[in-house]
């Protein structure tokens, strides 16, 4: 045995007809056809206000992914439609900023926010997704009013430094 260290196995190369089908079918909001590009191992990352939005948070495992989108998440938004701005693919890797709009099924009002997701394939099927919502945007219209912030902290106290 050698103690050189080996160098990493290189990371597949997903094509774009497979990050256009894997976005068609997350944008269907169709559990079975989104079900298909998933890793039974997938692990899925919501950073979001989850008092307000309650499927955010990490989730394991192919079910519980499917549970999300069939059954957690039309209790808060109705009649999802994400239309993508920008989208990029590096290697199996891709990176996707979208509008997402949507119904709150109590009220009606129709809500839309900012949502970046960030995922990894691995053998053709989606390993792992990071979502970020423009959460305190998401927070106020899913609530149907503005957040008191009146007291809150300055977000910096003079301590930036630039490097």
């Amino acid at each position: 045995m050698s103690d050189i260290p080996q160098k990493p196995a290189a990371e597949e190369t997903a094509d774009a007809a497979l990050f256009e089908a894997y976005f068609e079918a997350f944008a269907s909001r169709d559990p079975q056809a989104f079900g298909a590009f998933l890793h039974d191992d997938v692990v899925w990352t919501i950073s979001g206000p989850i008092d307000v939005i309650p499927y955010c948070g990490t989730h394991r495992g192919k079910a519980a992914v499917i549970d999300i989108m069939a059954r957690q998440a039309p209790k808060v938004l109705r009649g999802v439609r994400l239309v993508r701005d920008k989208f990029l693919i590096d290697g199996n890797r891709g990176a996707v900023l979208t509008r997402l709009t949507a119904q709150v099924p109590a009220e009606g009002r129709t809500v839309s926010y900012r949502v970046a997701n960030f995922f990894r394939f691995e053998n053709r099927k989606l390993i792992e997704n990071t979502s970020l919502l423009d959460s305190f945007d998401a927070a106020e219209q899913v609530l149907g009013h503005a957040l008191d912030i009146g007291d809150a902290p300055p977000l910096a106290d003079d301590n930036i430094v630039a490097l």
